[in-house]
């Protein structure tokens, strides 16, 4: 193996024994729970290594980034996620490599999603991303919807042409009643998924914790976790 395909295999290694022992932990099945590795800043290569030791769920948050990378992967079977704030100026990019758009936070981008994805003859899956440090009405400082949101806005998606409602994602809070308290945003987060499946059953995808916290999302009952710096190193540029 090249020296990058052992570090990766390693860092996947170690990641996989991480989610394994939170799942026991938690009484949970290891195959109730889905590593999305994130490749953002991480060249196609990395893809490819990633691909040969059996990852299959990718994500990036940036389109000058991902659309490029998506299609110099375009032969392995990937399913490729966008996590990042999504500007309806890059929807149409994003809608024609992407299979799930995991930062659904508003009405606007619903329409555009939708209008893209039967535009290019796909089907998108959606999560609404919650801001769980959002007041009504409000946006958060990292993307997403206030809770109290969450019902009109996954409505929309299921009735929008071209999208699949799959579920809800979240970003652990930097700020408000859940800062620094992962475990207690990933519980409530869970309590909305359960609310949101009561009217949409196959709404059935959690997506939440990271690197540092993804044994608490777990925990919680998160079915996919997304994982970049205990996999990939730390980020080329920050230092």
């Amino acid at each position: 193996m090249t020296d990058r395909k052992t570090q990766l295999a390693t860092n996947l290694a170690q990641v996989e024994q991480r989610i394994a022992s939170a799942c026991a932990a938690a009484g949970r099945k290891r195959e109730e729970v889905t590593l999305i590795v994130v490749t953002k800043t991480y060249p196609a290569s990395d893809v490819r290594i990633l691909h040969e030791l059996g990852v299959r769920h990718v994500a990036e948050n940036r389109d000058q980034d991902a659309a490029p990378k998506a299609a110099a992967c375009a032969d392995l079977s990937l399913t490729w996620h966008f996590v990042g704030q999504l500007q309806t100026n890059k929807v149409r990019s994003v809608a024609s490599y992407a299979d799930v758009v995991q930062s659904v936070d508003r009405t606007k981008l619903v329409t555009s999603l939708s209008a893209a994805a039967v535009h290019g003859g796909r089907e998108l899956g959606c999560l609404i991303q919650v801001a769980l440090d959002a007041e009504s009405g409000e946006r958060g400082d990292r993307g997403g919807v206030a809770p109290d949101g969450i019902g009109e806005l996954a409505d929309a998606v299921a009735a929008a042409p071209g999208l699949r409602l799959d579920g809800l994602m979240t970003v652990a809070p930097l700020a408000g009643a859940y800062a620094g308290r992962q475990r207690a945003a990933f519980d409530r987060l869970m309590e909305f998924s359960s609310r949101l499946r009561g009217n949409h059953p196959a709404a059935n995808m959690v997506s939440a914790g990271m690197s540092a916290d993804l044994e608490e999302a777990v925990a919680a009952g998160a079915t996919h976790v997304r994982v970049g710096t205990a996999v990939l190193g730390v980020r080329p540029g920050l230092g």
